[in-house]
C-alpha cells in the first residue's frame, strides 16, 4: 500500500482532485477510465449514495488489474463506522467534509493520509492538531479564493484544496492557485450530472485534459 506521503504528492502533482458519485457502478467505471486515460492518478469516490460502499468495492476490485498506479480515496467520510467500512474494501485515503477526530484518530493508526473539511480557522485549527496534512477549504464557492487569501499566514505551511465551485476557467483556477491553495477539488464542474445521464465519456477525457492543462498553466 501507498504511504500517505506518496499518495499526497501525487495530488500536489496532479493540482487536481476529481470526485464524483454514481449509482450505477458501471457507469462509475466508465467514469474513472475516462479520467485515468486524461491522465489522471488520484481521485475521490463519494459516500452520497446507498451503493457506495458496493460500488467502491467493485471499483476497487476492477481496477486493480486495469489501473494499478490509480489511488482511489473514499470522501464524504463523516463518522468511525464509515471509515472503517471503506478502509476494509480498501480505500486509499480518507476526505471527510468535517472534522471529527474519530476519524482522523483511525487514519492516524492506519497511516492513512486524511483530508477533513473546514470553514472557519478554528476549524482549521482543530484538523491540524489531529494530524491533518492537508485540509480542504468546503464550501469553496462560500468561502471563495480571499479566504484563502485571509488565512494563509495564519497557517503558514499548510496545504490547502477548495472543492465546491471550483469551475473549468483559466480565470477562476489561476486565482485559486495565486491564493495560495495547492490543488482545486473537482466535483459536479467536471463530473456534471448531464455527462453522468448520457454517459459523455469522450467529451469528459476532452475536458479532464483541459482541466489539467488550466491548472499546469495556473500553478
Amino acid at each position: 500500500m501507498a504511504s500517505k506521503k506518496e499518495i499526497l504528492q501525487s495530488i500536489l502533482d496532479q493540482g487536481m482532485l476529481p470526485l464524483f458519485y454514481w449509482d450505477d457502478a458501471t457507469v462509475s467505471l466508465e467514469i474513472i477510465r475516462s479520467l485515468y486515460k486524461a491522465g489522471v492518478r488520484v481521485l475521490e469516490y463519494t459516500n452520497r449514495g446507498p451503493k457506495a460502499l458496493d460500488n467502491f468495492s467493485f471499483l476497487k476490485e476492477k481496477l486493480k488489474v486495469e489501473a494499478p498506479d490509480l489511488y482511489l480515496g473514499i470522501g464524504t467520510v463523516k463518522s468511525a463506522e464509515e471509515a472503517n467500512a471503506f478502509i476494509e474494501r480498501g480505500a486509499d485515503f480518507l476526505v471527510s467534509p468535517i472534522v471529527n477526530p474519530e476519524v482522523a484518530a483511525i487514519a492516524k493508526a492506519k497511516d492513512m493520509l486524511w483530508i477533513p473539511g473546514c470553514m472557519t480557522p478554528t476549524e482549521i485549527y482543530t484538523a491540524q492538531q489531529n494530524n491533518a496534512m492537508l485540509i480542504k477549504l468546503f464550501p469553496a464557492n462560500i468561502l471563495g479564493p480571499e479566504f484563502m487569501s485571509s488565512i494563509k499566514e495564519l497557517f503558514q505551511g499548510q496545504l490547502f484544496i477548495p472543492t465546491g465551485g471550483v469551475e473549468i476557467v483559466k480565470e477562476n483556477i489561476a486565482t485559486w492557485f495565486k491564493a495560495g491553495v495547492c490543488a482545486v477539488g473537482m466535483g459536479s464542474k467536471l463530473i456534471s450530472k448531464a455527462v453522468l445521464e448520457n454517459k459523455s465519456y469522450d467529451l469528459l477525457e476532452k475536458e479532464t485534459k483541459r482541466a489539467l492543462e488550466l491548472i499546469k498553466e495556473s500553478k
